[in-house]
């Protein structure tokens, strides 16, 4: 059964209709009970949004899921819905992850697996994620799940929030792991934005002191910000003989991603676990001779669910967390106000890939 509608909301719908092409539409949304309307103001790219938007994805891939407005990290303020508790100008910050049984009003057993807690809850096999499959942040009218809109505690400032998305994705990959992590020794392989916030969750949520994590690199610029962990560049680190980690995580993607699995695997002591966070559209070969031998553990972690988002608040709290955070934030924001203006934006951050985070202050 689906829930009730209440009103209705004019969105102004910032859509990719095709790879570089994004053009304004006005959607009419209904909102259902139980649901919010939520106006977001600050959002950040994500490489995802880029694959789409510059046109890597499978052909296939882009026909199924086009047009569709972009962006899944953000934050905004409360501006409608009946009989919440939310009150009007609540700033939240967004899950884009919409479970089934919240979609379709239903009691979590009635849905699935992963609602029914059997397997996962960031698995849903009726869920939905903003920008992929359906329309993401880029609007002026976001009609969401209240569960999906969660109350930003006044210690905690938008540019810090914007992040809540990124590093609860870590921390979801990293709990099946957290009895271990109290000494563990874990290596994290990506010297970008996931590997930074990953190695910052291990840090500062679950509270791996630096003697004990690893982060590995290509670009010892970029891994000169890590200054809670060890950093080693893997052009020079002697995988086969230097010192073992228990954990392992992968957070590099794309044509890296065999690499850093495989020596991750190298790196790995028996028994030891290997999270892959990396995506990437090729199929990536691994050693699974070594993976036998030494009996490892690989699981795969993708998105994350409301429980992760609140976790993460609470950590975001602290000063300290801030402050590491504080390091992937722009210098400048770049200001949204119509299809153009995305666009640009979204040219900018795919020509120019900087370590920092790109955001996007949207003025509608």
């Amino acid at each position: 059964m689906g829930a009730t509608t209440t009103e209705s909301v004019h969105s102004r719908t910032l859509r990719l209709t095709k790879p570089h092409m994004v053009l304004e539409e006005d959607v009419l949304r209904s909102v259902p009970e139980g649901y919010v309307v939520v106006e977001p103001t600050l959002a950040s790219i994500c490489h995802a949004d880029l694959r789409y938007f510059g046109g890597t994805r499978k052909p296939e891939v882009l026909a199924k899921k086009l047009p569709m407005a972009l962006l899944h990290e953000g934050i905004g303020k409360v501006v409608g819905g009946k009989k919440t508790k939310l009150s009007r100008s609540q700033k939240v910050v967004i899950v884009p992850y919409l479970a089934g049984f919240l979609l379709e009003a239903l009691d979590p057993a009635q849905c699935c697996p992963a609602c029914r807690g059997e397997i996962a809850d960031n698995y849903c096999s009726h869920s939905k994620f903003l920008g992929s499959g359906t329309d993401g942040i880029a609007q002026s009218r976001l009609v969401i799940p209240e569960a999906c809109a969660i109350p930003i505690p006044d210690s905690i400032p938008d540019d810090i929030a914007v992040l809540t998305e990124l590093c609860s994705v870590s921390y979801r990959a990293l709990r099946p792991v957290k009895d271990r992590l109290a000494t563990a020794r874990v290596a994290v392989f990506g010297d970008g934005p996931v590997g930074y916030l990953t190695a910052a969750m291990l840090h500062h949520a679950f509270r791996v002191e630096p003697e004990r994590l690893t982060v590995f690199g290509a670009i010892r610029e970029k891994l000169g910000q890590f200054t809670f962990a060890k950093t080693k560049m893997v052009q020079e680190y002697d995988f086969q003989s230097g010192d073992k980690a228990d954990i392992v995580v992968e957070c590099t993607g794309g044509a890296f991603s065999q690499s850093a699995i495989n020596q991750g695997i190298d790196l790995l002591a028996a028994g030891g676990h290997l999270i892959a966070m990396g995506v990437s559209e090729d199929l990536v070969p691994i050693n699974t001779r070594d993976v036998l031998e030494k009996g490892l553990t690989i699981y795969g972690s993708s998105r994350s669910s409301i429980p992760d988002f609140e976790a993460v608040l609470r950590v975001m709290e602290e000063k300290d967390c801030q402050e590491t955070l504080r390091r992937l934030i722009p210098d400048t924001y770049t200001v949204v106000a119509k299809a153009e203006d995305f666009a640009s934006a979204m040219e900018s951050a795919l020509a120019h890939r900087a370590w920092k985070k790109t955001y996007l202050d949207f003025h509608w």
